[in-house]
């Protein structure tokens, strides 16, 4: 049910990065090409990763796009999950729980410490599934980010 992520998945994985970014009403900032994927995915210097999840029939139900991150606390690295998302009519069939197993996997055969993602706040049905698992939110901690017009200011 779950693989890792070949280049020939790359036209797919996008197709879903652009149908988890209209789910999370969000698709006017999801500028990511193809060939964007294709570089960090499978390039010389890979700096991500995906894992596929498969029906039996081997139609692709969804995928989880992932990078390392590193604990100063710990001393090891952890999984940072970026993206995990089954496609509305393929989901309760298990593949969201596989794809989180796989992952956790890794981690634990790797020695990493942590797997870490986020969730928006409204998007109860990820949550209670995260919750379901284990998962807690982290919520001492107040994301940031620069983007845009306040990056370009601050690093020019």
């Amino acid at each position: 049910m779950i693989r890792t992520a070949a280049p020939a998945d790359v036209p797919v994985i996008h197709e879903m990065v652009r149908e988890l970014a209209e789910y999370e009403k969000a698709l006017h900032e999801a500028n990511a090409t193809e060939e964007q994927l294709r570089e960090a995915l499978f390039g010389e210097r890979p700096a991500a990763f995906a894992h596929i999840a498969e029906t039996e029939d081997g139609e692709v139900a969804g995928f989880a796009l992932w990078f390392l991150n590193f604990s100063t606390w710990r001393g090891v690295h952890g999984i940072y999950l970026e993206d995990l998302y089954v496609r509305p009519a393929l989901r309760g069939g298990g593949h969201g729980k596989a794809l989180l197993t796989e992952l956790a996997r890794i981690c634990v055969e790797r020695g990493y410490e942590r797997l870490e993602w986020s969730v928006l706040n409204w998007n109860t049905p990820s949550i209670d599934f995260y919750r379901s698992l284990g998962a807690r939110p982290q919520d001492e901690w107040t994301v940031y980010r620069l983007t845009d017009g306040a990056l370009k200011s601050l690093g020019a």
